[in-house]
């Protein structure tokens, strides 16, 4: 293979991986900080990218992002509601939302499954054209530019919010939601804080991946949730008992990771059907290699037991 083919294709894998490291950040904040996985994943990151193509058809690419991002703060709202103040369990109140955004992005996308972006202009292509003629050294790589930005301000932000008093309950409330409550911090309001912030992560991804391919699809989102799972169990592979800076920043080479594997499959010709098995793949390897590497020690004891037992007996 050809040096321009293999960077070309590490180029294409950095850009994707970017723009899913922001659902793997917000992951990490909704089930790694605060303990509750949020099945409305799938759906928020379609609201993302209808809010977002619907707004730059109008005429505002760059109004979309925070439009995608205050849709995704309602959607997260949502979720927290249904189980804080109406009891209903974490996993279901996500299933349900994420059914009920299926119909919610259509009507969005004005009845329509699919929104062509190819002669709107977006964040994307308006970059383009002012690298085009100021720097013309960036040219063709205004995706990974807008991308990168968005991880690192994303990710600055988590690492800051974290530190913070708020952050901190949000924390504790993953860690022992009676602790929190017994010490006179409400349990329902870090949760719909924790799901309202990570699911704004989630829209603006949405918003992102369907401004750069220059189209929103009513399926763009399926399937994310098991991505940013595999990619953020990855992450935690190498960064998982660290502190929070370089957990963020492992979240994001976990979902860099994730998509060149996926790139490799494709460069050699695997049958797109089989990305969905490769995922799941990808997700068991992931959970077993902490597993095995806990396991090694007392694996690695019992073994010198008995090699000890085998030796030479005294006459």
């Amino acid at each position: 293979m050809e040096l321009s083919k293999i960077l070309s294709l590490g180029q294409t894998a950095l850009e994707l991986g970017l723009m899913n490291a922001l659902v793997v950040l917000a992951l990490f904040l909704s089930y790694s900080m605060l303990n509750v996985c949020d099945l409305s994943t799938d759906g928020c990151f379609t609201l993302g990218a209808a809010v977002g193509a619907m707004v730059a058809l109008a005429g505002h690419p760059f109004l979309s992002i925070p439009a995608a991002m205050c849709a995704g703060m309602a959607s997260g709202f949502l979720t927290a509601l249904l189980q804080t103040r109406m009891g209903v369990d974490s996993l279901l109140s996500g299933i349900v939302v994420n059914t009920g955004l299926y119909s919610v992005n259509i009507a969005i996308m004005g009845g329509k499954s699919l929104i062509n972006l190819n002669k709107t202009p977006t964040a994307f292509s308006m970059l383009k054209d002012f690298l085009k003629d100021s720097v013309p050294a960036l040219k063709g790589y205004e995706t990974l530019l807008i991308a990168l930005l968005a991880v690192f301000l994303v990710g600055l932000f988590l690492v800051l919010f974290l530190r913070t008093r708020l952050g901190l309950a949000v924390r504790a409330t993953g860690n022992n939601p009676d602790m929190v409550r017994s010490s006179s911090i409400n349990p329902i309001f870090t949760t719909t804080v924790g799901l309202t912030i990570s699911n704004s992560f989630t829209a603006l991804s949405g918003c992102l991946l369907a401004q750069s391919q220059k189209s929103a699809d009513v399926n763009i989102g399926s399937g994310m949730l098991t991505v940013a799972l595999a990619s953020l169990l990855i992450g935690g592979v190498f960064f998982g008992r660290k502190r929070i800076p370089l957990r963020v920043f492992g979240a994001a080479v976990g979902a860099f990771l994730f998509r060149l594997v996926y790139t490799i499959a494709l460069r050699f010709n695997m049958p797109t059907f089989m990305l969905k098995a490769t995922s799941s793949v990808i997700v068991i390897l992931a959970m077993f290699i902490p597993y095995l590497k806990k396991q090694y020690p007392n694996f690695a004891r019992r073994m010198a037991v008995r090699r000890a037992g085998r030796g030479p007996k005294a006459c």
